[in-house]
């Protein structure tokens, strides 16, 4: 298991304005009018029964429309030269349409990779949309994990299986942490140029917009990215990078559960008045109004700590991915039980969100386990039993 280094320095400037700039107001408001032409939450379930691995139309419109791709990526490398809560603004309304793009395993986690490392040759493409990028280890991983040892890499090439890897299916470039003689390695495998060397089986996955495959690879070429120590800080940097954005994909979801909720009760009527005007129900949506306020906050600074580079981003990143996780299952379990019969149909876009929300609760890294990290790195001491 990975130790994280204590706090060096201090957490974000306290005169940092978490509130959403007017440029991310802007940028938010570009992309729902997008997101609400293009990828209508009405239309998820048909768009779920498809074979594609993610809405490709969908994915040419950020990239070449709205240049979101790369936002966090140097302009002189060919990004936008915005920052991690720019990203996190787009992440949202992501989350908010469950769209099916490979934009958290490649703009972020892959991205973050990259950066890390230094790169300024793969970053242009990916930046640009034109090539996608997807780090090779399950989904479910933390960025605490000790460095992984599935795939091993010799003169040969690298041999191993990946299981459920997000966004593998439509990846044309796999950065694949591998162990040999010479010790840890982070390697970029072009699929296209791999060819059947690189093989990629779809899992049966709970989350339809979001799909899984497993990897294997036969000797497969790859190019060093990063090796030994430096390996190992690329790839936790890339993962503790997706945990924080994550919890604002997660915050998205949540939104949506509410504000369709609300929607619903208002306008559906039980004994000749609006369910919404039940003291019971008014009370539970007021609760969860009051927890996404906090996982917004919670959210929204673990992004400026990304984008401040202070040491408080393992911190922040362990506290928001922990608590937004629980609050975005909370938010689908109430909006499909306060959708009553209609929630539970397949024709309903609910369960999409429920399904979207269970996922991303085990995704790179559990509750539970940034809890245990989140202990970890302020000194909390073991609870005695």
């Amino acid at each position: 298991m990975t130790t994280y280094p204590r706090t060096a320095v201090g957490p974000v400037p306290a005169d940092t304005d978490l509130l959403y700039s007017d440029v991310e107001d802007d940028l938010r408001k570009e992309l729902r009018t997008l997101l609400t032409d293009r990828c209508p939450s009405a239309d998820l379930p048909a768009r779920a029964e498809t074979e594609q691995a993610h809405d490709v139309g969908l994915w040419a419109a950020l990239a070449g429309q709205l240049g979101v791709t790369g936002l966090p990526v140097p302009m002189e490398t060919g990004g936008a030269g915005a920052g991690w809560r720019e990203t996190a603004v787009v992440l949202e309304e992501l989350g908010r349409a469950a769209a099916p793009v490979p934009y958290l395993s490649s703009s972020v986690v892959a991205t973050a990779a990259l950066l890390a490392a230094g790169d300024d040759q793969l970053l242009p493409e990916i930046a640009s949309g034109n090539r996608i990028a997807a780090l090779a280890l399950p989904f479910s991983s933390p960025p605490d994990l000790s460095f992984p040892d599935a795939v091993e890499h010799t003169d040969g090439g690298l041999s191993g299986t990946v299981t459920s890897v997000a966004g593998a299916r439509s990846a044309d470039l796999l950065l694949v942490p591998a162990s040999g003689d010479d010790g840890p390695g982070l390697y970029v495998v072009d699929v296209a140029a791999a060819g059947d060397t690189v093989r990629r089986t779809t899992r049966c996955s709970l989350d339809l917009t979001r799909p899984l495959a497993d990897v294997a690879l036969h000797s497969a070429p790859g190019t060093a990215l990063a090796t030994g120590d430096e390996a190992e800080r690329v790839l936790r940097r890339a993962l503790n990078t997706g945990a924080a954005l994550l919890a604002s994909e997660q915050l998205g979801v949540a939104q949506w559960c509410l504000s369709t909720t609300v929607a619903y009760v208002r306008e559906r009527h039980q004994f000749a008045r609006p369910v919404g005007s039940f003291q019971a129900v008014k009370h539970r949506l007021a609760d969860l109004w009051a927890l996404l306020m906090q996982a917004r906050a919670v959210a929204r600074y673990a992004a400026a700590a990304l984008d401040a580079g202070t040491a408080d981003a393992w911190t922040a990143a362990a506290l928001a991915k922990a608590f937004v996780s629980e609050v975005v299952v909370e938010a689908a379990e109430t909006a499909l039980q306060l959708h009553g019969g209609i929630g539970f149909t397949w024709e309903h876009p609910v369960h999409l969100y429920l399904k979207r929300a269970k996922s991303s609760a085990l995704a790179l890294g559990t509750a539970d386990r940034h809890r245990a990290t989140l202990a970890r790195l302020v000194d909390l001491p073991a609870a005695r039993v």
